[in-house]
């Protein structure tokens, strides 16, 4: 990405906890200069002050990017604290939750975009969505979407209120992942083999099906029908998993609905 102009004028970055900090990173690997970077956290982690950026201090008057990555409960208590950024600073959110109207009411003049990240952006292998508002220029949404790319893939969205959608897929998505690797090792467990032998056997084989699945030119579903052999063992797994009314259809749908009824309610 283009950093000049973030090196230039600087990025604020509000609150540094597992997303602040993976984009932290991400930003610093290619190329964004510590000393370009204002963290604003009342908690700081002990590492960052071994980065020779700016932690709790004097921030720019008008830096090239606002970014809030704070959680959206506590937005409230944040939001008023943000005050004095104009037009030409772009202000890019990755709190769930909290609506573009939420910060327009905040930041009146400011080009604003709304991203939804998610944590394998921890190691680069996140996707995020983002969607500007009127006042986003694309040389603004290019901007926020590099910044992202620094973690992952971007995808960008058509309207705002598709977002609790992403939240619930892909924002949510890796704890439920994690819980079926977690669903996995139990029963294993269950049919005799040791807790470690499980857990390593469930964690590789769902690294290894999500990783074919991004990379092979074949949908999921003709990837599952590679795997299940007509009266085998997948096929007697598949019946009790792609069960209508018990299985994970039914469920992958409460659970995702669940997730973006949460996220609508904490828009409101």
């Amino acid at each position: 990405m283009d950093i000049s102009a973030l090196n230039a004028r600087g990025l604020v970055l509000v609150g540094c906890g597992r997303m602040g900090g993976a984009l932290l990173d991400g930003w610093l690997k290619n190329g964004l200069e510590p000393g370009a970077v204002h963290v604003v956290d009342p908690n700081p982690r002990a590492e960052l002050s071994g980065l020779g950026i700016s932690i709790n201090g004097e921030l720019p008057k008008s830096p090239a990017v606002l970014v809030i990555a704070v959680k959206p409960q506590m937005m409230a208590g944040v939001l008023p604290q943000l005050t004095g950024y104009g037009a030409d600073t772009l202000v890019l959110s990755v709190a769930a939750g909290v609506t573009i109207a939420a910060y327009e009411a905040a930041f009146p003049t400011s080009p604003i975009v709304r991203a939804m990240p998610n944590t394998p952006a921890a190691i680069g292998q996140g996707i995020s969505a983002i969607i500007g508002n009127d006042k986003a220029s694309a040389a603004d949404v290019a901007l926020a979407e590099a910044l992202l790319l620094a973690v992952g893939r971007v995808v960008r969205l058509d309207r705002e209120d598709q977002i609790d959608a992403v939240t619930a897929l892909s924002g949510s998505g890796p704890a439920y992942v994690f819980h079926l690797i977690e669903a996995m090792t139990a029963a294993g467990v269950a049919e005799g083999l040791s807790p470690d032998l499980s857990l390593a056997l469930a964690r590789a084989t769902v690294a290894g099906a999500g990783a074919l699945a991004v990379h092979a030119d074949e949908d999921p579903a003709k990837l599952r029908e590679n795997v299940t052999s007509p009266g085998g063992t997948t096929a007697a797994g598949l019946r009790e998993l792609m069960d209508p009314e018990t299985g994970l259809p039914p469920l992958m749908r409460r659970t995702i609905a669940a997730a973006a009824e949460r996220g609508r309610e904490l828009g409101k």
